[in-house]
């Protein structure tokens, strides 16, 4: 089995880094950062989002699996005290694969010329440059809303308990194919008015978003934050494809939600 590790950057994850690359060569794994069977992100949830954005074109070869050497994570569910356990796994027992949904963005430009695609794993926002953002929603290929306000945040379900969660969002299963639009702080009065609900779409809907006063706008992806001009419109969908994470043993997410919002 071939694999490769990234690391948030700190001592102790960099050292837990060279710690597994060290065990897992002794088990006969081979370390390769071009095309690994498996990615180990040592850090936090953050440290694998940048392993997924680097490894994003092989994603139906790559499983991932975290370790966190800060906050409890969503994605990297394996402490340092573990990783002696978690290397023998990788290398003597077969893994289970458990998909999660992606988001897919395309941005078309009034130009022309070739759209741009992104995929996110958490979300996706959009803002104006300057001023309020005024957007038309069209969903499945309807009108559905002029939205006028700071911006809005289309996420996964496994991105649900990110930023969608302190705009209002609700939490998502990730076993769920559906994406999740919510808005930052609309204006609402007796002469605009929007839903004022997240909306949640399944995979086979798409919404469409079009600029009504602006053509220039902030996008991020995930961490990742472009600068996109002259833009025609925005899609946003449930990608076909998805991210593979390599489970040894049981992940419950709802566990997982209480630990990091409830339990003290």
């Amino acid at each position: 089995m071939k694999f490769a590790i990234t690391s948030k950057g700190d001592d102790k994850s960099n050292k837990l880094m060279q710690r597994m690359k060290m065990y897992l060569q002794d088990f006969e794994l081979t370390l390769d950062e071009e095309r690994p069977d498996i990615v180990i992100s040592v850090g936090g949830d953050g440290t694998l989002l940048y392993a997924f954005h680097r490894f994003k074109y092989r994603l139906d070869q790559t499983a991932f699996v975290g370790v966190h050497t800060g906050h409890l994570g969503f994605y990297a569910d394996w402490t340092p005290d573990e990783i002696e356990k978690l290397v023998i796994a990788i290398a003597k027992t077969p893994y289970q694969v458990v998909e999660y949904p992606l988001l897919e963005v395309i941005v078309r430009y009034k130009h022309g010329g070739v759209p741009s695609k992104f995929l996110a794993l958490n979300e996706s926002t959009v803002k104006g440059v300057e001023g309020t953002l005024v957007m038309d929603i069209e969903i499945k290929g309807q009108q559905f809303e002029t939205f006028r306000g700071d911006g809005l945040c289309v996420s996964t379900p496994s991105g649900s308990t990110a930023y969608n969660k302190a705009l209002g969002g609700a939490i998502i299963h990730p076993s769920i194919n559906a994406i999740q639009i919510a808005e930052m702080a609309s204006i609402n009065n007796r002469v605009f008015r929007t839903v004022g609900s997240p909306l949640i779409l399944p995979d086979h809907h798409t919404c469409m978003m079009k600029p009504v006063n602006q053509n220039d706008f902030i996008i991020t992806i995930d961490h990742l934050q472009v600068l996109q001009r002259d833009v025609k419109s925005i899609q946003y969908r449930v990608s076909d494809e998805k991210i593979r994470f390599a489970r040894f043993r049981p992940f419950p997410f709802w566990k997982r939600v209480r630990d990091s919002f409830i339990a003290d």
